[in-house]
């Protein structure tokens, strides 16, 4: 049997006339991401904490593309009132959205609350982009076709939504079950996204990408957390040989981003052992990943905790 050709960057159409919105795009995969897109001529808005950061990326993007679109939008995922913020900038420069690029996420924070009172890592990862998606699907809805691709991890086979204690009030809190939650939760979302949007006769797409072990900045300490561990540290200075860039990392959220052969509910990743690194193929669900039921409770619990109703075109879609 042939084997495959690999997909890469050079696959990706043109992206002339759409209009991208990238969460965390001042760095990793979201960096990564953004310039492929760019060099493909979509205006890109890089959705970020810090404007500092994400103007030195749009720098950095230019430098190699020079007549890129790239716009800035303030976004602090673990604020919901950052979200809506976020929201009505948008609506008041734009009408549509071509693409919504769920993507920043933080990994292993030590115990903490969002400004709104979640655990951190489920607030930031899973809560404010279930916002976020929610507040901006009336321009996704009026671009047949768009498409919401939700960045998930490898972590989330790991993962549990412990649905009477999601943020780590009754039992002793672990960084990494609360990472490997938070992750479960971006896929459970984007599955359940993609159930609604069908059942509400919408042509927007969801779906969902990880990408692989790569090399970034994700796991690193904030400021305030403390020194970080000797063990990571040395890890950081071999990892550069031992995984995969975060150009390569990106693959997978580029090719449910802009290929063409793809459908509602898909999820990709790596197509090496183990998933860990190589070019985009159809990833492994987790059999909690795909459980409609976790799916239906899962949505109920964010629309309460956010307070954002979705406004699909048929309630029967909420039901």
């Amino acid at each position: 049997m042939a084997k495959r050709h690999p997909w890469t960057e050079a696959e990706i159409p043109s992206q002339d006339g759409k209009r991208v919105l990238i969460t965390g795009a001042n760095s990793g995969i979201g960096l990564a991401t953004a310039r492929a897109l760019a060099a493909r001529d979509a205006q890109v808005i890089l959705a970020c904490r810090s404007e500092e950061k994400a103007r030195q990326a749009m720098a950095d993007i230019r430098e190699h593309y020079p007549r890129a679109r790239l716009h800035f939008l303030q976004l602090d995922l673990a604020n919901l009132s950052s979200v809506a913020h976020l929201a009505e900038l948008f609506f008041e420069h734009y009408d549509r959205l071509d693409l919504l690029v769920n993507n920043a996420g933080v990994m292993w924070l030590p115990e903490g609350r969002t400004a709104d009172g979640f655990e951190r890592q489920l607030g930031t990862n899973h809560l404010g982009h279930f916002a976020l998606t929610g507040r901006l699907l009336p321009a996704l809805l009026k671009q047949p076709g768009s498409r919401v691709v939700t960045v998930s991890s490898l972590a989330h086979r790991g993962g549990r939504l412990n649905f009477d204690d999601l943020f780590f009030e009754r039992h002793a809190y672990g960084k990494h079950r609360a990472y490997c939650q938070s992750k479960l939760a971006n896929l459970v979302f984007a599955l359940e996204l993609d159930r609604r949007l069908n059942q509400a006769g919408s042509q927007t797409l969801s779906l969902a990408a990880h990408p692989g072990i790569t090399d970034t900045n994700l796991g690193a300490p904030r400021s305030g957390q403390g020194r970080e561990p000797l063990a990571m540290r040395l890890a950081r200075k071999v990892s550069p040989m031992v995984l995969q860039s975060a150009a390569k990392g990106a693959l997978p959220s580029l090719y449910a981003a802009t290929a063409q052969a793809v459908k509602g509910g898909d999820y990709f990743g790596p197509d090496g052992p183990y998933e860990a690194f190589g070019y985009p193929a159809p990833a492994h669900r987790s059999g909690r990943a795909r459980n409609p039921d976790i799916g239906r409770q899962l949505w109920q619990a964010s629309e309460q905790l956010t307070g954002v109703v979705y406004p699909f075109p048929s309630q029967s879609a909420v039901a």
